[in-house]
């Protein structure tokens, strides 16, 4: 993560986007498409932020238009957006590419049912901070394993805020397998809150209106996820994944981690989703999440070249069946060797 002392100038949102001179369609709400690829060109206020963090009950200090002032040596001139907002707007933009019906029906044809987000934090943005996010069009392939890829960017003016990838497999995740989980199902005869040994486990039940609070916040349409008229209920991929955060504050909060003189930020995040889990998610139904303790990422070089970066594994399973609905890794990095070696 690039550390900023202060806010870049706002980005002209009517510039044309450097790979196309012609914007093929565009509207009020900053979406546009140019030539295959979908873009986004806006802004985050406060209140986007406050309806994403309530959402999903993250409390990290970050993300407080107050507390945010209280962490011992925060470079940052606000609160910051929360990581998923950011996944959240490129899973959004999906769904205004061009070639959308063509991914649906080769996806349905080689019955791609995994959708992995590989994404990269490499700056913050901060509320009134122009910035403009983009997916381009899918890549086919058929052998050896069938999958579609999309390239995902969001940059601020001069600096890149998220890179990465989407990803529509047939194969199940290919994250770190926990060698064992301490829980046994059915999960929901287990107390929420419960830790054995280093994992935890955090019980949240579906709504319709935290998921759209949550869209709302990422600069999304619920309409285009949720219209009771039109008996449309369709969950997000990212946001069962997006409580994570929940479990892993509530987590560290119970172990006594000190917020504001060790604070942590995303480096990274690594996503699978199980789509027909996902698309049948309903209201009221439990999910369950499973975090293990963030441990040292051994081998592996952190931010700025240091082995600074630790992981957190994260299961997630939803309804009476324990369906597996996602799987992730969450990569963190404390804010003091970022300042150390910025």
């Amino acid at each position: 993560m690039i550390l900023r002392g202060h806010p870049q100038e706002p980005r002209d949102t009517k510039q044309v986007d450097s790979h196309s001179q012609t914007e093929v369609t565009s509207d009020a709400d900053g979406y546009a498409r140019i030539g295959d690829t979908a873009v986004f060109r806006g802004h985050f206020a406060q209140i986007h932020i406050d309806a994403a963090r309530f959402s999903t009950d993250d409390f990290n200090p970050f993300h407080d238009p107050i507390k945010w002032r209280r962490i011992a040596g925060n470079p940052f001139t606000g609160p910051l957006v929360l990581g998923f907002q950011y996944e959240a707007l490129i899973e959004n933009l999906l769904l205004h590419l061009p070639n959308r019906v063509a991914d649906e029906a080769f996806a349905a044809e080689q019955a791609l049912t995994w959708t992995h987000y590989e994404f990269t934090f490499a700056s913050p943005l901060t509320p009134g901070e122009r910035f403009e996010a983009s997916v381009r069009a899918g890549r086919y392939k058929r052998a050896p394993a069938p999958a579609i890829a999309h390239r995902v960017l969001i940059r601020a003016m001069g600096h890149p805020v998220l890179l990465g990838f989407v990803r529509r497999t047939s194969e199940s995740p290919g994250l770190p397998v926990p060698d064992h989980v301490p829980f046994t199902h059915p999960l929901r005869q287990a107390p929420d809150r419960l830790t054995r040994n280093e994992w935890f486990l955090k019980r949240k039940f579906a709504s319709t209106g935290h998921a759209k609070n949550f869209l709302a916040g990422s600069l999304a349409n619920p309409a285009d996820w949720f219209d009771e008229l039109e008996g449309r209920v369709n969950f997000p991929d990212l946001f069962a994944p997006a409580l994570l955060s929940c479990a892993l504050l509530e987590q560290a909060h119970a172990s006594g981690h000190d917020f504001f003189n060790a604070p942590l930020v995303y480096a990274a995040h690594r996503i699978s989703v199980h789509g027909p889990t996902a698309r049948a998610l309903r209201s009221n139904e439990p999910m369950h999440l499973l975090v293990r303790a963030p441990k040292p990422m051994l081998g592996k070089a952190g931010l700025s070249g240091h082995e600074a970066r630790i992981s957190s594994l994260g299961l997630i399973y939803s309804g009476q069946e324990d369906r597996l609905l996602a799987q992730a890794e969450v990569q963190l990095a404390p804010l003091a060797v970022l300042l150390r070696d910025s």
